[in-house]
């Protein structure tokens, strides 16, 4: 078990098995003929089975493998989050101030030229346009964690970034696509679903742990918890290539076409603010983690405002962002590891070991 916990460990096998994740998916969804379905909310699927409603059926199982894939991701990060550390990147102003720059300055208007520039049917280049209006509120900090970024400076910005949504998504909507009508407590509730459940679980688990057995009791864990991350992220990949797995093969071009803006959108927004926070002199660890919530965008908002306000076009816009966005963003952890010791002088150090960056 050990040794299959250290190869998910492994930044140079880890590609290989996002490919193999991306192909399953791809496979899972094209012999299920998934699209057909009507895609449930994850939100929905989950109020259901509070609410003792819930139907097993192939669209409510997959859209409940969303939250159980990303709980799975965040869950181990937030184990890793000191509150005595939270309150010092509360302190941390120019980089704070970067982050809400490139969010709300910057990002939408980004992402509202490369759709028009790009994409031709409007309906799609609708759903790119709202895709880019909300920062991420969970895989960023994944994605910090995995590049040996400050996680607890990213898990402030998110929840700084969750507040700022509910009251300047409806805003930009009606700005850069019109007038738009939905409910803004599904904004909250993604906040409270995919940050605040594994974050309470998280903090929770490390005071236990800690209380009981010191923090060797915690390094202990940690090549199972980082095992784990990675079985999220590959299983969250699975799910995501599954929604649509039929029609990237019927229809690669739609694909195609959203992935050249994105793509362009996401390199783009990440190197200028490393290089933001390089020129600012930020250490290794605050650049990365500024520049991923700088740069990642909350598909969980986008596809729930998409289904519950646009049409099915909009909404599958919304639905292959992620399918583009994570293997991109994979990309952005592998360059900045590789990027610190030429710009910082820091060298990360693998998952496996204590701390954060070494000199």
């Amino acid at each position: 078990m050990k040794t299959v916990l250290t190869r998910l460990e492994d930044f140079r096998l880890l590609p290989l098995f996002v490919v193999v994740s991306m192909a399953i998916g791809v496979a899972v969804g094209n012999a299920l003929r998934i699209s057909d379905f009507t895609l449930t909310p994850p939100i929905d699927a989950l109020k259901s089975i509070a609410g003792g409603t819930f139907q097993l059926t192939v669209a409510n199982a997959i859209s409940l493998g969303v939250p159980i894939g990303l709980f799975a991701m965040m869950y181990p990060a937030m184990t890793n989050i000191r509150l005595g550390e939270v309150g010092a990147a509360f302190r941390s102003p120019r980089q704070l101030g970067v982050v809400l720059a490139f969010n709300y300055l910057v990002a939408p208007f980004v992402m509202f030229g490369l759709a028009n520039a790009f994409v031709a049917d409007p309906e799609l280049r609708t759903g790119l346009v709202l895709y880019g209006l909300a920062p991420c509120i969970a895989m960023v900090i994944i994605f910090t964690f995995l590049a040996r970024g400050n996680t607890p400076m990213a898990l402030v910005f998110v929840a700084l970034n969750s507040i700022a949504q509910m009251l300047l998504i409806p805003l930009y909507a009606r700005l850069l696509i019109g007038e738009v009508s939905f409910d803004v407590w599904v904004v909250a509730e993604s906040v409270v679903l995919y940050l605040g459940l594994p974050l309470v679980l998280g903090v929770v688990t490390r005071m236990l742990v800690v209380r009981r057995r010191g923090e060797g009791g915690m390094d202990a864990l940690k090549p199972a918890l980082n095992g784990l991350s990675i079985l999220g992220l590959l299983f969250t990949l699975i799910v995501m290539f599954a929604l649509k797995g039929d029609l990237i093969l019927e229809r690669p071009g739609i694909v195609a076409e959203m992935a050249i803006p994105m793509t362009l959108f996401f390199l783009a927004m990440f190197f200028v603010v490393l290089l933001v926070g390089w020129r600012l002199r930020f250490t290794y660890r605050d650049a990365v983690a500024v520049a991923f919530n700088a740069t990642g965008r909350d598909f969980e908002i986008a596809i729930a405002i998409a289904i519950t306000a646009f049409s099915p076009t909009v909404a599958l816009a919304t639905v292959v962002g992620p399918l583009i966005e994570v293997p991109v963003m994979l990309f952005l952890v592998w360059s900045a590891m590789r990027l610190g010791p030429r710009l910082f002088g820091m060298r990360p150090v693998p998952l496996t070991t204590a701390g954060a960056v070494v000199p």
